[in-house]
């Protein structure tokens, strides 16, 4: 029996990075991605996979990936983020262009390359995290969460059009995960990002990387379609209960 292959997207950290290890664990050979090349590099010799170079914003950066890899059973497309916290009126073109870029169409040029590969492995699995943010929105949040709700469109589309297909799919979406997302957010400001998950017990990238596993662990005729998960102190965007 061949050794089954899993594809993370945006691997260099926190969940992606928790999601190979856990894979890993599970016995698959894994292609970790991301532009941070040495990160990858690094994780992959530990846990025995393999690493290559991806920014999921080049069309050019993608097909050396994508081609780089014989088969595949499972792709987590993990690879996004989120930059300012802004109104609409004020919103910044440029943060909205590489949140699009990064989520919405980085996610459809992985998934679109590797769908014929997932189909050929016959039990294919497309896992991709959102957000909570897929699901609501929230003020000054506007980019981020048009491009979750995008991101998550294109994902549920498949849902359909590869009905019969051997692929099952799974939508993640999370809500606060403390990770390097915030910081990427607030463009390196640590103070502002720590106060995102203040006073709370936040979500780690460990605790979505075990919910992958477990998918991952399903027999084929199981599809588990959507799971929202959050801290139990938060009920949604910007509902949080905090302690002093």
């Amino acid at each position: 029996m061949s050794i089954r292959t899993a594809v993370v997207t945006g691997a260099s950290s926190g969940i992606g990075e928790a999601t190979a290890r856990e894979l890993a664990k599970q016995g698959y050979h894994v292609y970790v991605g991301a532009r941070r090349f040495d990160r990858v590099q690094r994780l992959a010799t530990e846990i025995g996979g393999t690493a290559i170079e991806l920014d999921v914003t080049s069309e050019e950066s993608v097909r050396a990936f994508t081609d780089a890899i014989d088969h595949v059973d499972v792709l987590v497309n993990n690879a996004g983020g989120a930059k300012g916290l802004a109104p609409v009126i004020d919103a910044d073109l440029d943060d909205w262009r590489w949140m699009w870029e990064t989520n919405v169409i980085g996610t459809l040029r992985v998934t679109k390359a590797l769908l014929p590969k997932l189909i050929a492995s016959g039990d294919g699995l497309i896992v991709t995290i959102t957000s909570i943010a897929a699901l609501h929105t929230y003020d000054n949040g506007s980019g981020y969460t048009s491009a979750k709700h995008a991101q998550a469109v294109v994902h549920r589309t498949l849902r359909g059009e590869l009905l019969g297909q051997p692929v099952r799919l799974t939508e993640i979406a999370p809500g606060a995960v403390e990770t390097e997302f915030s910081l990427v957010r607030f463009d390196g400001d640590a103070d502002r990002a720590a106060k995102v998950y203040a006073g709370i017990d936040p979500l780690y990238a460990k605790d979505i990387a075990e919910i992958v596993g477990f998918v991952a662990s399903r027999p084929p005729h199981v599809n588990l379609d959507t799971i929202v998960v959050k801290p139990r102190d938060q009920a949604g965007p910007g509902s949080f209960a905090r302690r002093s």
